[in-house]
């Protein structure tokens, strides 16, 4: 959207606040949310104001403030659209309300209400219907790691596992595997809390906690209906993981999501859920750790040197990769950084892509996992078989110009093998036109050679 199409809607939201035309002030903030491709909505009391925020990218954004006397009118008209309490202000309230955009876009809000010292707080997530679902290559992995990811899916059963912080893709990267496995000749079920995407050829299943109705008990339903394939939502407790490897024992691919930190920490998740070492091996194939980071603005991304520190930390990286990973850097050391113009609103980056640390289950690593070896351990292992890190993904989409490290290492920490690990963010250089001593064709970075010693097993 460009700089005055966003102006002109900020103006229309601004002239209904003036006006006290409190309907048209929601529907304008909601169509203005939906063009800016926002995620949220965020509709927050202080003590002076109520801010509008939306979340597009992944970063808040401030749009307008309104004063405090028309916020219960909104607060009533949003409860209204999704069917909540008007007269519960005490207490947090979810709800669901369904929109059509101008171009008959079908949008679902999932509307939660907070009260807080200043009233009540609203955000309203967007998810939109009739989404595309975009292709694995389409969500940023790596050709290797997209490899290992296809052959998982090929397996008859097992468990793939999608790891990461709330908003990180993890269903959307489901349904992009989903969209592969979905044939004729199989049987899908997805117990999902909500239904995001409706996919022809699936069945699907909403959980409701009020009724008992969870994760656990949906996916001990599903096995009684004859399944293939079964994707669920979430893995939160011993009962679903328990379910969950007792599906994949008798000849299920199930398909899940759980929180952790990265894929090697995963292990450590499921032991403390009760499950013994032996069982874990046997029934997980893939753990797949994911991160979003904002995508550069292709028209106005600028070359940019890095600094010593985050150099190092660049190279030793890049001289870890597996040699079946190295494959995957492009040949020139370039880095970009954002500038800022009209088509990206003046912010520099415009659309997520998203990075993957993508852990594929082999004997060595079953030996090191039932023998209880510790996490950096696995970590080394994993890495010398071809395991990306989060970090090295990161690199090589940074180099290929997609984003900069200023974003990877805003969602991922340099990690090192050798034990000195850290999570402190290197400071990145400003964007500067390259001087005219270097030469273009000239390294940025010079990566160290990988060591002779790292080879698949």
């Amino acid at each position: 959207m460009n700089q005055v199409a966003t102006t002109s809607r900020v103006q229309e939201l601004q002239n209904s606040i003036i006006a006290g035309n409190i309907p048209q002030l929601v529907m304008n903030a909601i169509a203005h949310a939906i063009e800016m491709r926002s995620s949220d909505i965020h509709i927050e009391p202080s003590k002076n104001t109520i801010r509008m925020r939306y979340r597009v990218d992944g970063v808040l954004r401030r749009i307008v403030e309104y004063p405090h006397n028309i916020h219960p009118a909104v607060v009533s008209r949003v409860k209204i659209m999704s069917n909540l309490k008007i007269d519960e202000q005490r207490i947090p309230q979810d709800g669901r309300a369904h929109v059509t955009t101008e171009d008959n876009r079908e949008m679902d809000l999932r509307v939660s209400t907070l009260p807080t010292i200043n009233g009540e707080k609203i955000v309203m997530r967007i998810q939109e219907e009739s989404k595309n679902i975009p292709t694995l290559e389409e969500l940023g992995l790596e050709s290797s790691s997209f490899a290992n990811l296809r052959n998982a899916l090929e397996l008859p059963n097992g468990i793939i596992l999608t790891t990461g912080p709330t908003g990180s893709g993890k269903t959307t990267t489901l349904y992009a595997a989903l969209n592969i496995l979905n044939k004729p000749e199989v049987n899908i079920l997805t117990i999902e809390d909500p239904v995001e995407i409706q996919m022809d050829g699936l069945n699907q299943s909403q959980t409701h906690s009020e009724i008992d109705y969870t994760f656990a008990s949906g996916l001990r339903t599903a096995l009684r209906q004859d399944p293939d394939i079964i994707m669920v939502g979430e893995i939160r407790d011993e009962e679903t993981v328990g379910t969950a490897i007792e599906a994949s024992l008798t000849g299920h691919l199930v398909l899940s999501t759980i929180h952790t930190n990265s894929a090697v920490e995963t292990i450590t998740r499921i032991l403390n859920m009760s499950v013994p070492p032996f069982l874990l091996t046997a029934t997980i194939n893939t753990i797949i750790s994911q991160r979003l980071v904002r995508k550069l603005c292709q028209n106005c991304k600028q070359e940019i040197q890095i600094d010593p520190t985050t150099a190092d930390m660049v190279n030793y990286s890049i001289s870890t990769l597996s040699p079946n990973a190295a494959g995957d850097l492009p040949p020139e050391r370039t880095f970009y950084g954002p500038t800022g113009c009209e088509q990206c609103g003046n912010i520099g980056y415009i659309g997520r892509v998203g990075l993957y640390e993508l852990m594929t289950m082999s004997n060595p690593l079953r030996r090191m996992i039932i023998d209880r070896a510790n996490t950096l351990d696995i970590q080394r292992v994993a890495m010398e078989e071809g395991m990306l890190t989060l970090e090295q993904s990161g690199i090589i989409k940074a180099l290929k110009g997609l984003t900069s490290l200023e974003e990877v290492y805003r969602v991922a920490r340099h990690i090192r093998v050798d034990g000195n690990d850290t999570t402190v963010a290197a400071p990145i250089a400003a964007p500067q036109t390259p001087s005219s001593e270097t030469s273009p064709e000239q390294p940025s970075v010079q990566p160290e050679q990988p060591e002779p010693s790292q080879e698949n097993n």
